[in-house]
């Protein structure tokens, strides 16, 4: 059946007091810290696929997201990049949930959000929370700083786990936000989180980020806390001391933003995309070699940039 710009598949599952947790790539996943929780949740909780877009092709633009070609069972399978919704049911919590893996729109940035939004509302959803990654001037040997925006009952139920602050930041964002200011507008509770990555060392996938994220998830929406597995992302960081040990230029700097983060995380205000000049300035020699760490300590076979299958899993 048709809803709006989604095809969705039949039977439509009954659904009350829905929960939505949607992440938004690629501007805010970086180290796919949002994929990999979704994609966990979805496996823990055994979701399906509910829909997707009818004609994706409307709002992407396919020279930038490749559409693929992969072998199924002998056959040669062609996907196309699109927005993906996967229903699941939580029968300890007797919880429905919709999970929503976006794409930033290419054109029809209004129409595309009116889309989503218009299944959100034929749903009548509860609430939303997004999730995502940004990259920012911290350390890889401090926790992962989570900031965001909660309602007083999650603040309660995260407490030491988020950093709760109105966001200051002006400048280039997504269009994807008219979803969470249309929602707003319709007085469905919308959450934030944004897990804060260390932009020295890109990892194509931050398994710490992303268990961090997690763990607050666990905590607001009472999951399991094995969900919220650190061995992947502590063996990643472990992995990126022993790389910089031998490297004093490198170690001085790490210390300069521990020291930064030591001084500032109670008070700085968080943005919710890094603006350029907030960036850390290394020399192009410390630059390069960080470089060369991140791509040593990624998984092999990971896929570069957005251009992985919308069935990609960690």
């Amino acid at each position: 059946m048709r809803i709006g710009e989604f095809d969705i598949a039949e039977p439509v599952p009954e659904m009350k007091n829905t929960r939505v947790i949607a992440m938004l790539r690629p501007w805010v996943d970086v180290g796919r810290v949002g994929t990999l929780v979704l994609n966990r949740l979805e496996r823990h909780l055994g979701a399906q696929e509910l829909g997707r877009l009818s004609k994706p092709g409307v709002y992407f633009d396919f020279t930038r997201y490749r559409p693929r070609m992969r072998i199924v069972d002998g056959q040669r399978v062609f996907t196309r990049p699109n927005t993906i919704v996967h229903y699941a049911h939580d029968d300890d919590q007797d919880q429905d949930y919709l999970f929503l893996h976006i794409r930033e729109p290419h054109a029809m940035g209004e129409d595309y959000t009116d889309a989503i939004v218009g299944l959100l509302k034929h749903f009548d959803v509860a609430e939303y929370c997004r999730i995502g990654g940004m990259y920012d001037s911290v350390p890889h040997t401090r926790p992962v700083l989570v900031t965001g925006s909660l309602t007083s009952e999650y603040e309660e139920k995260a407490k030491g786990l988020v950093s709760i602050r109105r966001s200051t930041y002006q400048g280039p964002t997504s269009i994807v936000n008219m979803v969470t200011e249309s929602l707003t507008e319709s007085e469905v509770p919308s959450v934030n989180l944004m897990a804060h990555l260390p932009q020295y060392v890109q990892l194509d996938e931050d398994h710490m980020g992303a268990a961090r994220l997690m763990s607050v998830l666990c905590a607001m929406y009472d999951f399991p806390e094995k969900l919220a597995d650190l061995s992947r992302g502590e063996q990643q960081y472990q992995d990126i001391n022993r790389a910089v040990q031998n490297n004093p230029e490198v170690k001085s700097l790490i210390q300069q933003l521990e020291a930064y983060y030591d001084r500032t995380l109670a008070v700085r205000e968080p943005t919710e995309e890094a603006p350029a000049e907030d960036e850390t300035s290394f020399a192009p020699d410390v630059e390069q070699f960080l470089r060369e760490v991140g791509q040593r300590l990624e998984t092999p076979g990971d896929i570069q940039d957005d251009d992985y299958d919308d069935d990609y899993e960690d």
